[in-house]
């Protein structure tokens, strides 16, 4: 009986020092994912734009840059997250003045998530009814009014989900990270997974990568059809 009240104390012992690391490895994660998110946006947001804008049909219609544009999208997209966070190392020092730390990670985050991003905001936009767009230039709507008041405002539902698709996506990055930067869950499930396995750490790790990743899906389903339904 003894031993058993013992052995309960030593693992709440031990959990009283896992809980602050396991709070601020979420915050670390949170930061990363929430930065990473805000550049993936500011860039991937106009390049999806333009792809859409210069594909065939486009407003914008350049064929040739348009493909030299998907190729370069496209290679990005398709390196493994775990080669391109290696081979960025460099560059992350160049733009992050550090190797390490959260502000480290959010330089190949970001990398890894705006070709993923911007793919989807193209698919987003040539759902929009094509009725639309010359209905638009018919009333003699400029090219610009057409971006921003008809492709834009139809599919930003669409826009929305996909954005809520690339957070989960970089939610899963950030645990990637752990194994190059000493930041977040990833590295705390590295920690106390790879190193000394402790199950019931491990378990919280996974709740809390859960928790996250349905309230960002939830969240995301719940402002496009908002949109969908003011449209």
């Amino acid at each position: 009986m003894s031993q058993a009240i013992q052995l309960s104390q030593g693992r709440f012992s031990n959990w009283n020092a896992v809980g602050p690391e396991l709070a601020d490895a979420t915050l670390a994660t949170l930061s990363m994912v929430s930065l990473a998110t805000l550049l993936t946006v500011a860039i991937g947001l106009p390049l999806g734009v333009l792809l859409m804008s210069t594909g065939q049909g486009g407003p914008l219609h350049m064929s040739r840059f348009h493909r030299i544009l998907g190729v370069v999208l496209d290679t990005g997209g398709s390196l493994p997250f775990l080669v391109l966070l290696i081979a960025a190392i460099p560059l992350t020092r160049r733009l992050a003045g550090e190797s390490v730390g959260v502000l480290a990670a959010i330089v190949p985050l970001t990398l890894a998530a705006v070709p993923f991003f911007a793919r989807r905001v193209e698919r987003s936009l040539g759902k929009v009814d094509r009725g639309l767009v010359d209905a638009a230039y018919a009333m003699g709507g400029r090219t610009r009014h057409i971006l921003v008041t008809v492709l834009l405002r139809e599919g930003l539902s669409r826009i929305v989900t996909a954005l809520a698709l690339t957070i989960v996506v970089l939610l899963g990055y950030s645990a990637i990270a752990g194994f190059v930067y000493p930041e977040g869950l990833g590295r705390l499930a590295i920690t106390y997974g790879y190193s000394t396995f402790r199950a019931d750490v491990i378990a919280a790790i996974v709740v809390v990568f859960v928790v996250l990743t349905q309230l960002v899906k939830v969240g995301g389903d719940l402002v496009a059809r908002r949109l969908e339904h003011r449209r």
